[in-house]
């Protein structure tokens, strides 16, 4: 993907974040800086084909990785280290 520098801790985050149902695409873009399209298509390089689509169905409509659409306000993603 173009312009976008992640070292292999920031990518494997940034691949624990999209999977996790509480962490929203703004919370992964405050961390980031990457769009929604943006972890879309970075997930289509890091992970496989087989995964990928398991990870789109999965958050595919989902309220909760929309921070305006949840009812609870997420303060900051907290991995589990």
């Amino acid at each position: 993907m173009k312009n976008v520098k992640l070292n292999v801790e920031d990518k494997n985050r940034l691949i624990q974040m999209a999977w996790q149902d509480r962490t929203t695409f703004d919370g992964i873009k405050k961390e980031f800086n990457l769009t929604e399209n943006q972890v879309k298509n970075l997930m289509r390089e890091l992970i496989c084909p087989q995964a990928y689509k398991r990870w789109r169905k999965r958050v595919q409509g989902r309220v909760t990785k929309h921070e305006k659409k949840v009812e609870f306000k997420p303060i900051r993603f907290k991995g589990p280290w």
